[in-house]
């Protein structure tokens, strides 16, 4: 008996084999990983040093937040680990999609156009741009998708055509794959697709979506001339410590106009009490390039190990990545929600609640999630989850350990096994 059996005593014979298998595959591409967290690191910690960070920008505020310098000073090592000018660092944004559609609004005006690169955006950002009230249409703005290539890459012509139009005012770029199976964007592409469009017009604004892909690569997109970059302290920037928040970095009249939208003209940033959390944001970010290393060794094994088991995932457990998200496509309904229900299962909190589909606020289809987070939708933590519509994939990301990322995955296959999905 391996120790996969002993851990997980229902896990049949062939599944603990594959995961051996998956183990000795993924071993060497490890490496990679601890030099990509070495350099991250290095870069962090200038930044807190550069930046001079002590003991006093840990103290609490309140109420409005006046003279609080130790989220000026969490604003500063920010913009100086993302390579930015400026930074918008505030745990009064609630999530990623608040951040990201703070930024667009802060650029976009009525009779402006917005321009998304790469397709559709994530889901709930769809809302955002021309979905509820108070979106982007209906405050005038209007709305354009830039398809992919048959191959699923971005069009960088069809950018540079779209963005000459007269209106074209702000470029969207989403990192990650959101709810699809197209590859996320790297930093370096998402280079190109700035230079594309800077090209064909100097004046247009470049929006990021870094969700998923901050410290999985050396570098972030303001290093490669993005004008707005946003994420969430609750993703990979948080470390897994950070208890709410996001963050927005660039350039400084566009961080500022960030601001003035987040709270209101004339006050900007010079608000924004840190309610005692400031240490766990200065420590998360601290820690976040470890942590996301972490998650990014449990994606590869997950991808090996799965691809082992028979099941199409993206990206392959050996191939350069730009984000923690690893597909399983599972083919059916029961599958993903079984799998789902494994994850969950294999979590340190609430192991015992059995997620099931439902009409989540802001996405066309049902949604399972399984989360057993410390953090309430903490996605650098372990979490799965997808759209119950073909074809059935399950988007895995996250892991503050690899050592739980891997357990849960031999769950996952062992529950699916046992419920006649998987024949091994």
């Amino acid at each position: 008996m391996n120790i996969w059996s002993q851990l997980i005593p229902d896990c049949p014979e062939p599944i603990a084999r594959a995961a051996d298998e998956a183990l000795n595959l993924v071993r060497p591409v490890w490496s990679r990983v601890d030099e990509l967290v070495l350099r991250n690191q290095a870069r962090v910690l200038a930044a807190f040093q550069e930046a001079g960070v002590a003991e006093v920008h840990f103290a609490e505020s309140t109420g409005y937040g006046y003279n609080d310098i130790g989220r000026e000073k969490l604003d500063e090592v920010f913009a100086r680990a993302f390579g930015a000018e400026a930074g918008l660092v505030r745990v009064q944004f609630a999530s990623g999609t608040h951040t990201i559609a703070t930024g667009l609004f802060a650029v976009l005006r009525p009779g402006d156009r917005l321009i998304a690169a790469a397709g559709a955006p994530y889901d709930t950002l769809q809302q955002v741009i021309r979905g509820k009230p108070g979106s982007l249409a209906e405050w005038g703005v209007a709305y354009e998708e830039v398809p992919l290539r048959a191959d699923q890459t971005v069009d960088l012509e069809a950018v540079a055509e779209a963005v000459r139009r007269p209106d074209a005012r702000c470029l969207f770029i989403q990192r990650s794959r959101g709810y699809s199976l197209r590859a996320p964007l790297t930093v370096a592409q998402i280079g190109e697709i700035i230079r594309a469009a800077k090209a064909a017009n100097p004046g247009i604004v470049t929006v990021v979506d870094n969700c998923y892909g901050e410290f999985v690569e050396a570098q972030e997109p303001p290093h490669v001339g993005a004008d707005l970059t946003c994420g969430s302290l609750i993703k990979n920037p948080g470390g897994g410590i950070a208890p709410t928040g996001g963050y927005i970095v660039g350039r400084q009249d566009l961080v500022e106009r960030a601001a003035a939208r987040l709270f209101a003209p004339g006050i900007g940033p010079e608000v924004g009490a840190n309610a005692g959390v400031n240490r766990l944001l200065y420590q998360g970010l601290f820690l976040a390039p470890h942590v996301t290393g972490e998650a990014l060794k449990g994606a590869q094994f997950t991808a090996a190990f799965f691809a082992h088991l028979g099941f199409a995932v993206r990206p392959s457990y050996d191939a350069y990545r730009s984000d923690l998200v690893q597909a399983v496509e599972l083919g059916r309904p029961e599958a993903l929600i079984a799998f789902c229900q494994a994850v969950q299962q294999a979590s340190p909190v609430d192991a015992h609640v059995r997620p099931e589909p439902w009409d989540m606020p802001g996405y066309d289809d049902p949604v399972i999630m399984a989360a057993g987070t410390f953090v309430q939708g903490s996605s650098i933590e372990l979490s799965a989850d997808g759209p119950v519509r073909p074809p059935y994939v399950a988007y895995f990301q996250g892991g503050l350990t690899r050592e739980h990322v891997m357990l849960a995955a031999l769950r996952a296959a062992s529950d699916l096994a046992a419920a006649g999905i998987l024949t091994v």
